[in-house]
């Protein structure tokens, strides 16, 4: 069990306050036992601070024990291949051993983002992503101009990479090269099952991943009970709204949202994307993890929750991990 955080800041509440939030949600992973947290990487949205993940990575590193911490992931075509090598070189010597870089091929924003980041076209991942390997393995030819590029620091290797994926077309990919394979169900339609078996029928063994090793991403919002669980889960509903018809803000309280007047076309929208909330007491959350897991062949789920009270999201991590049993750290 794992935590996605994308660094949520609701109404009333400073941007500082929120992101020191972003701290004690990785203090608590580490200690009630979460195999790792990783941040997204979003640009241009209100509600969500993950913009820069490396940032968030390094500062939760650094105020946690044994916890990994990584990218949910980097939106490769937004960043030169070089600089992501550099960083995360970087993130591994500080914190060894405890760093995952996640790899993702979407822009993290909309168009007028993507404008500004100067970011590719998605054609070019995969040049991309071969740049970036061939930094890291000095895989360029003698001839190649960025033969002569010594990558720094040296003397250290990336961390394990993780290739993310929505739909499933890139998940034969991430097995050839022997990485892992995260899949974003927490948003993403597409069945997980046909990509992990993709990953694994092509998945060919590298020293960071000896076996496949295939991540189910959800979403998931828990409390004491199912009532007051979809009562909290009704700000997630009005933000998610909000965001897909241009009406983007700061997460709102769930006593403001549960009257939010949601226009039809809003509407129509939560309920399109409604079945991919797992929402309820840790009985029926954990049902619900157990069965998509399950269904998904997945080796390990990460968490994503979307809530306006930051203590309310912490607890609810917390009644998660009572109920799969996870073993606390010291």
């Amino acid at each position: 069990m794992s935590i996605l955080d994308l660094a949520p800041i609701a109404e009333g509440v400073s941007t500082p306050e929120a992101m020191a939030e972003t701290i004690k949600l990785a203090q608590l992973g580490d200690q009630l036992g979460y195999n790792r947290l990783w941040y997204a990487e979003h640009h241009g949205m209100p509600s969500i601070a993950s913009s820069a993940p490396e940032i968030l990575i390094g500062t939760a590193a650094a105020h946690t024990k044994g916890i990994r911490v990584g990218s949910g992931g980097v939106m490769l075509l937004n960043h030169p291949p070089l600089r992501v090598v550099e960083a995360y070189r970087t993130l591994e010597a500080l914190h060894p051993g405890r760093i995952d870089l996640g790899l993702g091929r979407a822009p993290g924003g909309d168009g007028y983002a993507m404008r500004a980041l100067r970011t590719g076209g998605g054609e070019e991942f995969a040049q991309y992503l071969s740049e970036m390997l061939a930094f890291e393995e000095g895989g360029f030819p003698a001839e190649h101009p960025f033969s002569r590029v010594a990558v720094a620091p040296g003397g250290i290797s990336l961390p394990p990479l993780w290739l993310l994926g929505s739909s499933g077309s890139s998940a034969a990919a991430a097995g050839e090269l022997g990485i892992g394979y995260a899949f974003a169900a927490h948003f993403s339609q597409a069945p997980a099952a046909p990509a992990f078996a993709a990953y694994r029928q092509e998945f060919k063994p590298t020293p960071a991943f000896p076996e496949p090793k295939a991540l189910l991403c959800l979403s998931v919002l828990c409390a004491p009970t199912d009532e007051e669980a979809r009562f909290l889960s009704s700000s997630q509903e009005v933000n998610w709204a909000l965001l897909h018809t241009g009406q983007q803000r700061r997460l709102i309280a769930p006593e403001q949202a549960i009257d939010y007047p949601l226009t039809a076309q809003q509407r129509a929208i939560n309920e399109h994307q409604s079945n991919l909330w797992i929402v309820g007491s840790p009985e029926t959350v954990k049902a619900a993890i157990s069965a998509q897991a399950e269904a998904a062949g997945a080796d390990e789920v990460m968490i994503t929750t979307t809530m306006h009270s930051y203590e309310l999201r912490r607890r609810s991590y917390s009644l998660i991990a009572n109920a799969f049993g996870l073993q606390p750290r010291a």
